[in-house]
């Protein structure tokens, strides 16, 4: 009897083992800003948690991205938005009504999960007006479920904001600038692994506390050439509400996780480039974080697990 139960305790925790130790998937789908970059879409990130596929912020190109993925739009379990601008959002239109669509890569079943602060409700509301048309005619014309055109949008407060099949979502409110609130980061957990989003943020010490020991903390960055600020006025209040590389640097000291990572990467220059130097955004994050670290790209991947490994947008693995 002591045998056979000593077995099944064994059989117990190596199930249990082997559940704790599956990995997350973390995918950039754009790493950029509001500036139409081909190199990089505006923000989206995709994190794959069991049966669960979230996508925290829906900008610009995010469709697109899943497609490369092969990743049905439909298949996204819970979208997350951390505030209002319109970087973080225009491709939710997109990612509503494509994904609505009766194809192998849409085919959404019921109501598109939506998360955000004020205002995420009323957007849905004011988005289903103005494509009444489209609804409309898709409906009648292609006998599209009219359940799955729908919202079931939440203004969200931080704290808890999901939990579901083992995965749990917690907003944490952070500080974009004075009249940006509420905006939030994210906190996702499963598994015994936890993930971190900034959102968009000024300096703040509460990213650092909700990062300590950190699987992964995706943190937003600005850097703007100090001519610029000079020749064009408005990217003080640009530079005004995002970190520094510096001040990015104190965050990922303080917060100590196993891989930091550059995403949403504001970058201004006198002369504009094609893409984003990393030399320079490394060199100044250095001057208080030695730890690992990666300047995110649009397609790089991470695998969460007893490690966390990181893959550059070809597959090829890549080492901070």
């Amino acid at each position: 009897m002591l045998k056979t139960l000593l077995r099944a305790g064994f059989v117990l925790l190596a199930f249990t083992t082997a559940v704790s130790a599956e990995p997350i998937k973390v995918t950039l789908l754009g790493t950029g800003v509001p500036t139409p970059r081909p190199t990089s879409f505006s923000a989206s990130t995709l994190v794959e948690a069991g049966s669960e596929k979230l996508l925290f912020d829906l900008g610009r190109g995010s469709t697109m991205q899943l497609y490369k993925l092969k990743i049905p739009l439909g298949a996204i379990t819970g979208n997350f938005v951390t505030h209002m601008h319109s970087d973080h959002v225009v491709g939710l239109p997109d990612m509503w009504l494509t994904g609505w669509l009766a194809t192998p890569w849409a085919s959404r079943r019921g109501p598109m999960k939506l998360y955000g602060p004020k205002g995420t409700v009323a957007m849905t509301e004011n988005l289903t007006k103005a494509f009444a048309d489209d609804i409309r005619i898709r409906i009648d014309d292609e006998h599209l479920d009219p359940k799955a055109v729908e919202f079931a949008a939440t203004d969200i407060e931080a704290g808890t904001v999901y939990d579901d099949n083992g995965v749990k979502v917690t907003a944490i409110e952070v500080n974009h600038g004075d009249r940006i609130k509420p905006s939030f980061g994210y906190v996702v957990e499963y598994g015994g692994h936890k993930i971190v989003l900034s959102g968009d943020t000024r300096y703040d010490e509460r990213i650092a506390k909700a990062a300590e020991g950190a699987d992964l903390l995706i943190h937003e960055v600005a850097v703007i050439e100090p001519e610029l600020l000079v020749r064009n006025p408005v990217y003080k209040d640009i530079q005004a509400h995002h970190t520094s590389p510096e001040e990015a640097g104190r965050i990922f000291a303080s917060a100590k996780p196993k891989l930091a990572v550059y995403s949403h990467i504001v970058f201004g220059t006198v002369k504009p480039g094609p893409d984003i130097p990393e030399e320079p955004l490394i060199l100044r994050t250095r001057t208080a974080y030695k730890g690992p670290l990666l300047v995110g790209r649009d397609m790089m991947s991470f695998r969460v697990g007893d490690t966390v490994e990181a893959f550059a947008p070809d597959g090829a693995k890549l080492e901070p």
